[in-house]
């Protein structure tokens, strides 16, 4: 959910034999679900305005959705929405292993006349 849209209205509607949680502003949202095929609509007025997970939870509460329909679909809303904590894991320390030291090669000697090819 990366949106700030705050709503005033939520619920709950059937489509496709399929519950989904719904979100708007007016209750004219009703007409608009039912003309597209949306069974089983219900709408609830909040006391304010709300983001989707913000809203969601307000309902579950409400007398409208307390039926088992209802609360599984809410519930499984919330469950999918909720933003997952970070768990940090502890990093496990690694041994310390010697390391073999490598020796240099001694650097290759320049003599003069190879130095007198080399344009600057």
């Amino acid at each position: 959910m990366a949106t700030d849209k705050l709503f005033t209205v939520a619920g709950i509607s059937k489509l496709n034999g399929d519950y989904k949680v719904r979100f708007a502003n007016d209750m004219m949202r009703i007409k608009v679900l039912a003309k597209s095929g949306h069974e089983d609509i219900r709408l609830a007025d909040l006391e304010g305005s709300y983001t989707k997970l913000d809203a969601a939870k307000a309902i579950l509460g409400l007398d409208e959705f307390a039926d088992a329909i209802a609360q599984a679909t809410i519930t499984e809303y919330i469950e999918e929405n909720t933003p997952k904590a970070k768990v940090s894991k502890p990093v496990a320390k690694a041994a310390k292993t010697p390391v073999a030291k490598t020796t240099k090669a001694p650097a290759k000697a320049v003599t003069a006349d190879m130095d007198e090819n080399i344009p600057f």
